[in-house]
């Protein structure tokens, strides 16, 4: 299933998104609730009926005239008020990357444990303006991720068992304000005020049963789920990124049994794979200038296009806007 969140009445809607069409969840079947928050904290009873109640839709026993073009209407993030955000590590041609560029060796502890860190989940937004601080501007970043919803609570969850909490992928921009970022980074407390401004996923909640065809074997040493699924970022119709989902070295259930022990995970938890290799123009600038000297460095600006697309999911559009205020705290720093 594709399941697509948009603004209806001044609320988030849940909806089947099949053929380009989106069907109001609780107008197709009077049991499916009308939001993303209610459909994850009853899974195991919403799941059956909405398989059933989409298979209708695609057999045309519910008619397309209950549909509504999905083109026009405010889409939000699919999961629009997640109860939590991590994001973890996966990659390691990424970190193996920006540590090259930085003329580090390559951590040992990546291969060891994956990590993660949380980040603002009231800062979720979906498709559409990503509104900017002037330092947000200084140097900013997209970051190419996929990203998972848990869908039932667990505590302790071996990594052999964790797939079942899985409620579907999405694709994320993890934003980031690098200035900001490298600043509080020399403080070693990990990023903040560099993160918590925009989190982007979407555009809709693949269900994992609609990934089936795509699920390749983890990589040697790893357990659970993985998929052949192509990514890309455009940048005003350039493309800057291409990596794959299947190129995850720690697996989403990896990082699931490392972010539930000794804790619960609820359902509405969002859990970011991390940026894939070349997933950034952090690490693209890196690269350039160790080959280069002279390369120009490329940073997101304000009216730039952002087009991610990850195969079997869709594609996330965004612009960048610039804020009216002129406020800024890196002005206000103690020098």
């Amino acid at each position: 299933m594709k399941l697509v969140s948009y603004l209806s009445d001044g609320r988030d809607q849940l909806a089947f998104l099949v053929d380009g069409l989106l069907y109001d969840c609780d107008l197709m079947h009077p049991e499916l609730p009308n939001s993303m928050n209610m459909f994850l904290q009853y899974w195991d009873d919403m799941f059956p009926i909405a398989k059933q109640t989409e298979a209708a839709i695609k057999s045309g026993r519910i008619s397309s005239d209950n549909g509504v073009p999905a083109e026009g209407l405010h889409l939000l993030a699919p999961v629009p008020f997640p109860t939590s955000c991590r994001d973890g590590y996966a990659f390691r041609q990424h970190v193996a990357a920006a540590r090259r560029n930085r003329k580090v060796d390559m951590i040992p502890e990546f291969d060891q444990y994956p990590i993660f860190y949380f980040t603002n989940h009231h800062s979720i937004q979906g498709p559409g303006e990503i509104r900017c601080m002037p330092d947000h501007l200084e140097k900013l970043d997209f970051e190419l991720e996929a990203a998972i919803v848990i869908c039932r609570q667990g505590r302790n969850i071996p990594a052999e068992h964790a797939d079942q909490y899985i409620g579907g992928l999405m694709i994320m921009n993890d934003m980031s304000a690098r200035r900001l970022q490298m600043e509080e980074m020399l403080l070693n407390l990990g990023p903040a005020k560099g993160k918590d401004f925009a989190t982007v996923i979407g555009p809709c909640l693949v269900t994992l049963d609609e990934l089936e065809s795509y699920e390749i074997p983890a990589k040697q040493g790893h357990v659970g789920k993985s998929w052949n699924l192509k990514m890309t970022c455009k940048v005003n119709g350039v493309q800057v990124s291409e990596g794959n989902i299947g190129d995850m070295d720690w697996t989403f259930a990896e990082i699931i049994e490392r972010c539930a022990y000794g804790v619960d995970i609820h359902p509405g938890d969002v859990i970011g794979s991390g940026t894939v290799g070349t997933g950034c123009f952090l690490e693209l600038n890196g690269t350039g200038k160790l080959n280069d000297p002279n390369y120009p460095e490329q940073w997101l600006q304000p009216g730039d296009e952002v087009e991610m697309e990850i195969e079997g999911i869709g594609t996330l559009n965004n612009r960048i806007i610039k804020d009216d205020s002129e406020f800024s705290i890196l002005a206000k720093k103690h020098v």
